[in-house]
């Protein structure tokens, strides 16, 4: 965070994320090279707000390969081989006598990508900060309250990521003066901010009107106005909620999004991606049977599957296994098909699952089982025959959250919050399994 620049640098460069989507043009502003905040918000345009809005959308998707693998190698969901980085298979799987870096990409690329959408994000709060828009009629009120709602909640989105991986170590929540940061604060502390910002971003949108000023891309298809952002607004909020372990909260916040048990599973907000000038294609897809840099499941994703379990095509067999540093993997990973295959933000079938926990720990077992069923019977299994007590169906849903929500962000976190890292697996003698990721070297703390 550190490498940011103050907005009097270069205002443009802020904007600059906008480029990385078709169709977004900027607008001229004054003196661009010596601009002040003062100066952007005294003569903003919608343009400028929109390409703000546009650049925090695409910068969503930076380093998020680099995520994803971080990640899920630590998570034991896959292993990634690289002819060029050994890391992947020494410092995130702790072989020998290596450790977690603090100034290495896999924490210092997806961190700073982070913050980058933050500040954007930031900017626009700042020039929204009071109606002068309003007043100068160049938006409405409502209008005003959209992007604010929008930009609150995908601040909060970004900042849960980051949190995500450095967890009990925390992050900072106030970067708004980027010479006078704030505080690092633990993870109690983070979650609870980030809270807030998607309790915020709920009353700004529901002032919001009928729609937005402001264009999204086709991720967000049926979660384009107000009403249905802010259903993927609480669906955030109640992925947090299970995070807190605040159960009830997380029933109510799925009520109020788009959670819907007998629903499509793949409903839900997304990364796109494309071919165009400027554009980005998908990081998470590698072809089948590729050599070189290659992404294999842990081998027993397949070992511990259920016959019949269509999730099992998220995966694909190799011609030949792939082997590197002593591991070795005789199945891609297949969750995305294709180079512009959208990536979930969050869909329906997490959402069930969120469901189904809640359920569990607020003591109603028998609803548990019933969306539980709802995931084994769609996914070709049959029904829940275990024991119907808390321990057991705990089990159960770390089970069916591993398989439909492979690589997708959650198992490392999932095993984390039960304390079962321990039961992760370790497919190498002195291997280890981390807890979190250091707080970056740049962050001077």
């Amino acid at each position: 965070m550190k490498r940011y620049r103050k907005l009097t640098t270069n205002v443009l460069g802020l904007l600059a994320l906008c480029l990385t989507l078709p169709a977004c043009e900027i607008d001229d502003v004054p003196d661009p090279n010596n601009s002040t905040i003062e100066d952007i918000r005294e003569n903003t345009t919608v343009g400028q707000l929109n390409n703000l809005v546009v650049g925090a959308e695409s910068g969503m998707r930076n380093s998020l390969g680099t995520y994803y693998d971080a990640v899920s190698v630590i998570g034991r969901e896959v292993y990634r081989f690289s002819a060029s980085d050994p890391r992947f298979t020494t410092d995130l799987l702790g072989s020998g006598s290596n450790v977690l870096n603090n100034n290495t990409f896999y924490i210092t690329n997806p961190w700073s990508s982070r913050y980058r959408v933050v500040k954007n994000l930031n900017v626009l709060l700042d020039i929204l900060s009071d109606n002068s828009m309003v007043s100068a009629g160049k938006i409405t009120e409502a209008q005003r309250q959209g992007y604010l709602g929008f930009a609150k909640t995908i601040k909060a989105h970004q900042l849960l990521l980051n949190l995500t991986m450095t967890y009990d170590n925390g992050i900072r929540i106030d970067v708004n003066d980027p010479d006078n940061l704030g505080p690092v604060v633990g993870r109690e502390e983070a979650l609870a901010a980030i809270t807030a910002l998607l309790d915020e971003a709920k009353g700004h949108l529901e002032q919001a009107g009928d729609s937005f000023l402001f264009p999204l891309s086709s991720g967000f298809a049926g979660f384009n106005t107000p009403e249905t952002f802010l259903q993927f607004n609480r669906a955030l909020a109640a992925r947090v909620s299970v995070y807190r372990e605040n159960w009830t909260e997380a029933l109510e916040n799925l009520e109020a999004s788009f959670f819907d048990l007998n629903g499509e599973f793949d409903r839900g907000v997304y990364y796109i991606f494309g071919t165009g000038a400027g554009d980005q294609l998908n990081p998470l897809y590698y072809p089948q049977n590729a050599a070189g840099e290659v992404r294999v499941a842990q081998p027993t994703f397949i070992s511990d599957a259920t016959p019949g379990d269509d999730r099992l095509s998220k995966v694909s067999q190799r011609a030949q296994a792939a082997t590197q540093r002593g591991l070795s993997g005789a199945y891609d990973v297949w969750v995305y098909k294709s180079n512009t295959a959208p990536a979930p933000i969050i869909r329906n079938e997490e959402l069930i699952l969120i469901y189904a926990e809640a359920n569990i720990q607020t003591g109603d077992l028998e609803e548990a089982v019933n969306a539980l069923n709802i995931i084994r019977t769609r996914h070709g299994l049959q029904p829940y025959g275990g024991p119907v007590t808390q321990a057991a169906l705990i089990d159960e849903m770390l089970y069916q959250r591993r398989y439909s929500l492979f690589f997708e962000g959650h198992r490392w976190i999932d095993v984390r919050r039960y304390d079962r890292l321990d039961e992760l697996p370790v497919d190498r003698e002195g291997d280890d399994v981390w807890e979190r990721f250091p707080i970056p070297f740049a962050e001077n703390i």
